[in-house]
């Protein structure tokens, strides 16, 4: 199945069947899904999340596409605007797959303890005087700081 790519400031209200929607903007991705179901797929831009390459003709979305919340289940990965069916994933994989998921979040939005003496990582055990917290905060203080301002 081929889709069509559209940059769009905002996502539309009703997504067009073989539509692909970008908000850079808004860090987001939807189209409906590719079975046919008709269930809207949105998918957020994110170190954490998916990655989406444009080519200057077609786009890439990275990983592949799990609807494992709709009833259809499907699974596939939009390569130069195709969609690339993928395995079946059984329940036991999906859940497998968000714990993972879960985790890579936690690692990547938590934050690096460091000692004010430049001490590394693994130090850092040995000595509690003079840790300091530096690194990452949470997407959600990002993203709250973002809207109070």
């Amino acid at each position: 199945m081929i889709m069509k790519h559209e940059f769009v400031e905002f996502l539309p209200e009703n997504l067009e069947e073989k539509v692909i929607y970008v908000s850079v903007n808004f860090g987001t991705v939807a189209h409906k899904c590719c079975c046919g179901c008709g269930n809207e797929v949105y998918t957020p831009l994110s170190p954490t999340d998916w990655k989406l390459t444009f080519d200057g003709e077609s786009i890439k979305l990275f990983p592949a596409v799990g609807n494992w919340n709709f009833d259809c289940k499907y699974h596939y990965w939009i390569r130069n605007n195709q969609v690339k069916w993928a395995d079946e994933w059984t329940d036991e994989k999906i859940r497998e797959g968000r714990f993972r998921d879960q985790e890579n979040k936690k690692k990547y939005y938590q934050s690096e303890i460091i000692t004010s003496a430049g001490h590394s990582n693994e130090e850092k055990d040995n000595n509690s005087d003079g840790l300091r917290t530096k690194g990452k905060s949470s997407y959600w203080d990002w993203l709250k700081n973002l809207f109070s301002n």
